[in-house]
């Protein structure tokens, strides 16, 4: 129910805008978040959005570099990624949480894209 796309290979400095669609009415009712992981890595939260698009989270380490947004009427959550990183390098994925606040925890999120591999050279 959950589709990413937009990753790929960037140079360090380079930008990328990853895309989350989903599919199903209930959209507009559930907190989304991207997660990466890098290999030999945990699953870590990169930023969430609530449902309104109202409420959003990032981690310090893509503080002013990556930005969520939503467009509940296309179904689909945006990642816009500047000034990548070497560190950025990973598989991103988008997940989905019926919750009503911004939960940033993986056992939250029980709707699972496929994941988008994002490789930064430097």
């Amino acid at each position: 129910q959950l589709q990413a796309s937009g990753g790929g290979l960037v140079q360090a400095g380079g930008s990328l805008r990853l895309s989350c669609e989903a599919s199903g009415r209930s959209f507009s009712r559930y907190a989304i978040a991207w997660f990466r992981q890098a290999p030999g890595k945990e699953r870590d939260v990169v930023c969430a959005v609530s449902w309104s698009g109202t409420n959003i989270y990032y981690a310090d380490s893509v503080k002013g570099r990556f930005t969520v947004s939503r467009d509940n009427a296309k179904l689909t959550v945006y990642l816009q990624m500047n000034n990548l990183k070497p560190e950025d390098t990973a598989v991103y994925y988008c997940a989905a949480a019926n919750d009503a606040g911004l939960p940033i925890v993986k056992f939250r999120y029980t709707k699972w894209g496929q994941g988008t591999l994002v490789t930064v050279s430097s």
